[in-house]
């Protein structure tokens, strides 16, 4: 067996364990790295960890670590209360409002499960005041996140266009931006007339009665079964649906269970300097070329030294998790450079006679893994691998690489994948095994419709 197999096998291995058991795919990925470098490829311990990426750890750490202070300072909240009120009752924008709001957070630095997790419990609140099939409200916010989750300060998209850039891959993080973001829009206009939007069109708030507000949709009610919860969702790095949801959740929503009743959060100094903050990431990144990383932990620092109660336990709740996730695999994968696996199978794919068909395949592989792994992972680990088969010329890299990462993203729908899961754990408990199979057969629907798309849109063309 030679030592590209042998490679490939442990790869296989580690998202195989991580998806089937509770250890996490980061922590597999390093000690695969250590076992394989030193056994197979005869690497020091230097060698392994030269393939670590400290440019991506500091891009992490700097974002999540400012989300957390938002978050703490309530500049969170506030966005999201000026977005709901922007409505005015008009209850078919609500899943709208929902959509942006999750697709700014990511968009400037969220973890797209951070987002989720923060924005899905009042989403799913509004849905149970206001009669909105809480399948349809959380795909929503799902799509939501992915939407922005490719902007170039984003997680996914600083990911991605690091892995095009370190490969000298032709990108362009505008377009890989608009792209996913028209999909996902598309995509949840799709959403909206399946799962019963048409029926909101034209509801306003004030006219629904109490009773209204606290008799649940006839379509939102499970159609079969006894309407117990699902068998918690699982999750890929440990855990469950129901543990994942946020502790904080409760706190969001009023007597009546309703995120309305909360008290209005308003823009004090700190929350004005927050966005101010973000701004300045924003422009500093896209303007400027300045390192996203570098940029966020400088904003960070300065939000701490103004008001260093905000930035309490901030450090704890970075995203650690997604952090040994991302930088174990891209250590892996490095691995796997060095030992010529990567330009090995993407020769292989070169070869096959049809580059279209080779193409449409990288997409399928993305997609039904993601569907029951970690995004982030898959993204730093596919991406590489189509980067041979992209230097050959016979598909454009950047319709290429555009039609991978919405194919790998869209599917975190599945309630196997954490934001998926996050929706299942914050549905009503009458309704949450009929969201569990809904968002499951949505889910597994979008990993054969989303690499066809995708390819059909950005890759058979050959405009980009």
């Amino acid at each position: 067996m030679s030592d590209h197999v042998i490679s490939i096998i442990a790869l296989v291995v580690v998202f195989a364990v991580a998806t089937l058991t509770s250890v996490h795919m980061g922590a597999l990925a390093i000690v695969a790295a250590f076992v394989v470098g030193t056994a197979v490829a005869g690497e020091t311990a230097d060698d392994i960890f030269g393939g670590f990426p400290g440019d991506l750890f500091v891009v992490l750490v700097g974002v999540t670590f400012l989300f957390a202070i938002a978050r703490n300072n309530g500049t969170v909240d506030w966005l999201i209360h000026t977005a709901t009120r922007a409505v005015r009752g008009r209850i078919a924008l609500i899943p709208w409002v929902m959509f942006l709001v999750t697709a700014v957070l990511t968009g400037v630095g969220a973890v797209v499960p951070a987002a989720v997790g923060v924005v899905a419990p009042i989403a799913i609140g509004f849905a149970t005041r206001y009669r909105i099939n809480p399948v349809l409200m959380g795909l929503f916010v799902i799509n939501g996140g992915s939407a922005g989750g490719f902007s170039p300060i984003s997680i996914f998209g600083s990911i991605t266009n690091g892995v095009v850039a370190r490969n000298h891959l032709p990108g362009d993080p505008v377009l890989l931006f608009a792209a996913s973001f028209l999909f996902n829009a598309v995509l949840s206009v799709l959403v909206f007339f399946l799962f019963g939007g048409r029926k909101l069109i034209g509801q306003r708030a004030q006219d629904m009665t109490a009773e209204d507000r606290s008799t649940p949709a006839a379509d939102d009610l499970p159609t079969g079964g006894t309407g117990a919860p699902a068998r918690p969702a699982a999750y890929p790095n440990g855990g469950t649906a129901a543990t994942l949801a946020p502790a904080t959740a409760p706190a969001a929503t009023g007597a009546d269970g309703s995120p309305l009743a909360a008290a209005p959060v308003t823009l004090d100094r700190m929350r004005a300097l927050t966005l101010l903050g973000l701004l300045c990431l924003v422009v500093g990144a896209l303007f400027f070329d300045l390192d996203v990383g570098l940029m966020a932990l400088t904003v960070t620092v300065v939000l701490a030294l103004f008001s260093p109660s905000a930035a309490k336990g901030a450090v704890d709740r970075c995203a650690w998790s997604t952090v040994l996730l991302v930088c174990g695999i891209v250590t892996y994968v490095s691995l796997m450079e060095r030992m010529g696996t990567i330009t090995w199978l993407g020769d292989s794919v070169a070869s096959v006679q049809a580059p279209l068909l080779g193409a449409l395949l990288i997409c399928f592989i993305g997609s039904v893994v993601s569907a029951f792994a970690s995004t982030t992972g898959i993204l730093g680990a596919l991406i590489p691998l189509a980067v041979p088969f992209l230097l050959g010329g016979h598909v454009g890299a950047v319709g290429m690489i555009t039609a991978l990462a919405i194919s790998a993203s869209v599917v975190d729908s599945s309630p196997f994948s954490t934001s998926g899961a996050l929706v299942t754990a914050n549905a009503p408990e009458p309704v949450r095994d009929q969201v569990f199979r809904r968002l499951m057969a949505w889910g597994m629907s979008m990993t054969v419709a989303a690499p066809l798309a995708t390819w059909a849109v950005f890759v058979v063309p050959g405009w980009l």
